[in-house]
């Protein structure tokens, strides 16, 4: 290697400038926390939206919609990750309106931490989104990973939650070891980490394929894990269900599309040439989440435990769009499929958020209000409210013309272009289970006599946002075009 080769090339940062300002800006508001001694912390809350707000306008700034790539090939920036980080961004502000009031009325959760975690899981998802590198991939995940491990034991009085944090932290660590151990892997068999090498390297034949093979499993393992799907998904009732529900909507929302973007940017992008590999090993992951998901959730009778049952069937759902890329070699339904998967994970966040809001709303004065009884009668309390509640069911039941019928009725499309009508008659199936216990939650809403006749108290932000959340779900799913030629463009600029 000559010195010429060796110099440092520097770096573009301009690419990089949203991460780079959302980070100094959590140092900031950290320090700025130091100063501020008003209990309800307003300044803190505002500054931590105004950085995301300030980040998605960095984002939209620098988009040129080409591919670039800075950080010696680590980082890429394209039309896929901009997209993604933009609605994480628009994500965590919702989150945000939804937790404040449920944070203020526990004094364990009422400091900034929960602000700044915020910013810091942010930052992981947006590491996670641009990474062109399996370490970058792996520093994301970590940052967001540990972020939220501190915010499911931030409620200390809490045993359910400091059992749930436990239980998160060790087969956290566990699905990092595996992915780790893959990664290590596939650089035995190609040499390189960067995920662009990775596929060259594979489309050469430059690799030992049986050690390859290996290595993705273990990666496969991983991915699988940070999902939350069947058989490695034992975390998820737990944590939904003990963490405190304002962190439970966090978990819900923003990761699941920072995942979705490493299973591209891994699989898709890395390992395409291994597409009949992994391919297979989805399938069986997604039908096994989407069995189990959608039968354990029928026996919940907390609300929290069933949306982390169903999390585990939509979860499989959004698998399926991924399975039926590549068809013997054949990459034609490649861009229908993964811009179905991406249109269902943006819709399925968009959903879960509003769920979770609904819980928040209904829980005042330190009481959870996470049991499916506490739904009773609620029609007869707050028929609008109620009426915000019944889209969000019926969109998660894939019930015409709500948002949710849509992203399943387009995955089913891409399953069944691809040749793979088994599956979509299975998907189908369990969707119809599904139903039951979705239609449960709005059959006690509208017919069962309420136990609390209290009026819904709620800050007029948070009845504006959920009301805003409900009407986007009805509306997209009115005109779901738009957002899914979006998806498909930004997918067709960024593959």
């Amino acid at each position: 290697m000559t010195l010429a080769e060796m110099q440092f090339q520097i770096p573009d940062l301009r690419l990089a400038s949203a991460e780079i300002f959302m980070l100094l800006m959590a140092c900031v508001i950290l320090i700025v926390d130091l100063v501020v001694k008003e209990r309800k912390r307003t300044v803190i809350f505002v500054a931590t939206q105004l950085t995301l707000v300030g980040a998605a306008v960095i984002t939209f700034a620098i988009s040129s919609g080409d591919i670039a790539y800075t950080f010696s090939n680590m980082y890429v920036s394209d039309l896929m990750g901009d997209l993604l980080k933009l609605l994480v961004y628009l994500t965590v502000i919702i989150v945000l309106f939804y937790s404040r009031d449920y944070i203020l009325e526990r004094e364990q959760m009422a400091r900034s931490e929960y602000y700044v975690l915020a910013l810091f899981a942010t930052l992981g998802m947006m590491v996670m989104i641009s990474a062109n590198h399996f370490l970058t991939v792996y520093i994301g995940l970590e940052l967001l990973s540990l972020s939220l491990y501190a915010l499911v034991a931030m409620n200390r009085d809490s045993v359910p939650a400091t059992e749930a944090a436990m239980k998160y932290f060790v087969l956290g660590a566990l699905a990092s070891g595996l992915l780790l151990y893959g990664m290590s892997m596939i650089y035995g068999a190609t040499g390189t980490l960067e995920i662009t090498a990775v596929a060259e390297r594979l489309y050469m034949g430059q690799a030992n394929k049986s050690i390859l093979v290996f290595g993705l499993v273990f990666l496969v393992s991983g991915i699988a894990f940070k999902l939350g799907v069947v058989p490695f998904h034992m975390w998820i009732p737990d944590v939904y269900h003990g963490a405190p529900t304002a962190v439970a909507l966090f978990i819900a929302s923003a990761p699941k599309l920072a995942a979705f973007a490493i299973v591209v940017r891994m699989l898709v992008n890395g390992l395409i040439v291994l597409a009949q590999d992994w391919q297979t090993m989805l399938i069986l992951l997604a039908v096994l989440s989407m069995a189990v998901g959608n039968i354990a959730a029928i026996a919940q009778t907390n609300l929290k435990r069933m949306l982390a049952y169903s999390a585990i069937s939509h979860m499989g759902f959004m698998l399926l769009g991924l399975v039926t890329g590549i068809v013997d070699g054949d990459a034609r339904f490649a861009l229908n499929a993964y811009s179905s998967s991406m249109f269902y994970v943006i819709t399925y966040v968009l959903t879960s958020a509003g769920t979770f809001g609904m819980i928040l709303l209904l829980a005042r004065g330190g009481l959870e209000s996470d049991q499916i009884d506490d739904f009773k009668g609620l029609n007869k309390r707050s028929p609008w409210f109620a009426a915000v509640m019944m889209m969000m069911m019926f969109s998660m039941a894939g019930i015409p013309f709500f948002v949710g019928f849509f992203a399943k009725f387009s995955v089913l499309q891409a399953v069944v272009a691809a040749g793979y009508l088994w599956l979509a008659v299975v998907a189908v199936l369990f969707s119809l289970v599904g139903c039951f216990y979705y239609l449960r939650i709005v059959k006690i809403m509208y017919f069962d006599p309420p136990t609390n006749t209290a009026q819904i108290e709620a800050p007029l932000d948070m009845k504006i946002l959920m009301s805003a959340n409900g009407l986007a779900v009805a509306l997209l799913g009115i005109f779901p075009q738009a957002l899914m030629s979006v998806c498909a463009f930004a997918l067709l600029r960024s593959l």
